[in-house]
């Protein structure tokens, strides 16, 4: 309550009010008291100097001025009132100020005195005004004295404005402390009635308060069934009801949350000064910037790449016509940016989806490379069968030295051309997730003897050893036996083909604590380190005139790679030009 500006404005105005309105009666009052007091004095005069005008009737009308020199005094010590005779032309005979008649006649005369004036012409005259004879100032009465219709003299009697003031004075002393007792009641009881009123509402406030500060649990309660009870009644329903919106705006800024956190695509919504209102974390990972910090900053600011400025602004030009811009280093990430225009009133805002496109567009260069590669691949031997199936046609076929050699070729050619084929339904089905795979308890040993016995002879024919290091009848991974057969064998026969003659190939195996390593190492020509990344990709060939001498699909490593995966493992290759490869397998361990 102390504290309450309210409080005091209203108490302070209802006490300025309250001192005013008793201030004012009071000095309405004393100026009313002063005028009854003058008035009641003045009547006094007037009575008293009536009956002097009687008892001086005889002395008057003989100017028996000895005689009424010591009637008037006699008269004024009985009634405390200065009494004067003066006769019509101003001449004073008898005053009651004096103690001798030789004073009297030493006197001025009085007929400028205004109520002496106004008594001889009028009969009656008063007058308040400063005693030329005394020196105070004076109330006087003057009453005209007529003998048988004809004036005789003047009657006048006067009393010192000190008596009446201090008549008025003992009013105003009574007036004044209960004026003030007045004023200090009405001022506590404008203190309850002020409190009363700021009391509810501090209530209100205090409530309000919490409400704003996100407590919606605020009740507050009046007993009043006055304006301020129906207020806070009215208070109390709103309160319930921001209670409820706002759980619902909770609600569904929670689920637009989650939505923008869970999608895949970038949002970012943008105000008509290009500001940032709202990004989610995929558009933060996309253009590398802190959702959480970039909210109100320029878009400029957070995100210093002109090239998606550019984009956003043909956005803006053409909403809805998607574009796509290259970014980061060397260009390598490609994001695409279709954009919206939202307009309510005179507000405009701009929403932009933002699509990390750049593995789809890795995927259309593969898809188009691998469409080139397998048009390349398969265009080789199907050349050579229709050339020498054309050589036959055309009249070698009766040439005895030459067409079984051109028939050989063309079965050799076919047989490449069903191992090409027969290479991309497999890996077709792997990258598919169509072929099934028996997963199970393999022995290493059992399968690596096998395909180093089906690789011997053409190890021999380049007179390549193959060895084997580690392996062991309790060496087992978790595999599909066929699958892992394929994976060695690809290997083996990579390391053979890329090895030159009198070279070694090496499969060894060791364990650790969950996984099998699996390595074939060669002493071939060795790969160069910026082509390692690309050598498990479909037709890639690292020495392209060296692949087409030795033969093969170009497509070994990468079914290697999907099968390796298929089984929960990872497959990795290291080398040094000159100095040979390393092929890595890692496969759970059985």
């Amino acid at each position: 309550m102390w504290a309450s500006r309210l409080f005091w404005k209203l108490f302070a105005s209802y006490t300025v009010l309250n001192l005013v309105a008793i201030g004012t009666l009071v000095i309405i009052l004393s100026g009313w008291q002063y005028d009854q007091v003058i008035d009641q004095n003045r009547q006094r005069l007037q009575e008293s100097a009536a009956l002097i005008r009687h008892a001086v009737d005889s002395e008057l009308g003989e100017r028996r001025v000895e005689s009424l020199q010591q009637h008037v005094r006699s008269l004024s010590q009985q009634i405390e009132t200065r009494i004067t005779i003066v006769t019509m032309d101003g001449m004073v005979i008898a005053d009651s100020s004096q103690e001798s008649i030789d004073q009297v006649a030493e006197l001025e005369n009085h007929k400028v005195r205004l109520e002496l004036m106004l008594a001889a012409s009028d009969g009656y005259g008063t007058s308040q005004r400063m005693s030329g004879t005394l020196g105070q100032s004076m109330l006087y009465v003057a009453l005209r004295a007529d003998r048988d219709g004809r004036p005789i003299g003047l009657i006048r009697t006067a009393l010192p404005m000190d008596k009446v003031l201090a008549e008025v004075a003992t009013v105003q002393r009574l007036v004044w402390p209960v004026a003030i007792a007045v004023s200090i009641a009405v001022a506590i009881l404008t203190w309850f009635l002020s409190a009363r009123v700021v009391r509810p509402v501090q209530t209100l406030t205090t409530a309000a308060e919490s409400i704003a500060a996100g407590d919606y649990t605020q009740r507050p309660f009046l007993p009043h069934r006055d304006e301020l009870g129906t207020l806070a009644g009215s208070f109390n329903r709103m309160t319930q009801q921001l209670e409820v919106r706002e759980s619902e705006l909770r609600e569904s800024s929670r689920r637009l949350a989650t939505v923008l956190e869970g999608m895949v695509e970038g949002v970012i919504a943008l105000d008509d000064t290009e500001r940032i209102v709202l990004a989610n974390s995929a558009a933060g990972r996309l253009l590398n910037f802190d959702p959480v910090n970039a909210a109100g900053r320029p878009l400029l600011e957070v995100v210093r790449d002109r090239a998606i400025h550019d984009a956003i602004a043909a956005t803006a030009s053409s909403p809805g016509s998607p574009i796509e811009v290259e970014t980061g280093d060397d260009n390598a990430r490609v994001i695409g940016i279709s954009g919206r225009v939202l307009t309510s009133g005179t507000t405009t805002r701009s929403v932009l989806v933002l699509h990390d496109v750049t593995e789809l567009r890795k995927l259309e260069s593969l898809r188009q490379e691998f469409v080139a590669n397998v048009s390349h691949e398969l265009k080789t031997p199907l050349s050579s069968i229709k050339a020498y199936s054309e050589t036959l046609l055309s009249g070698a076929i009766g040439d005895e030295d030459n067409n079984r050699r051109f028939v050989e070729r063309i079965d050799e050619q076919s047989e490449r051309l069903q191992d090409l084929i027969m290479d991309l339904l497999s890996i077709a089905q792997i990258e598919s997730g169509q072929q099934a795979f028996e997963i199970d308890s393999v022995n290493l040993a059992e399968v690596a003897a096998t395909c180093i016995a089906g690789q011997q002879r053409a190890a021999d024919a380049k007179q390549i050893t193959l060895a084997c290091e580690g392996l062991d009848q309790d060496s087992r991974v978790s595999a599909d036996a066929e699958g892992l057969r394929q994976i060695l064998n690809n290997l083996i026969d990579n390391a053979i083909k890329y090895t030159p003659d009198g070279g070694t190939v090496t499969l060894t195996c060791r364990h650790d604590q969950t996984d099998v390593i699996i390595q074939v190492r060669d002493t071939g020509i060795g790969i160069e380190s910026e082509l390692l990344p690309r050598v498990f990709e479909r037709f890639y060939r690292v020495d392209k005139a060296r692949s087409r001498e030795v033969g093969g699909t170009g497509l070994g490593l990468s079914i290697v790679k999907h099968l390796t995966q298929s089984f929960g493992g990872q497959v990795d290759v290291s080398s040094q030009p000159g100095e040979g490869t390393v092929f890595t397998v890692v496969l759970p361990a059985a």
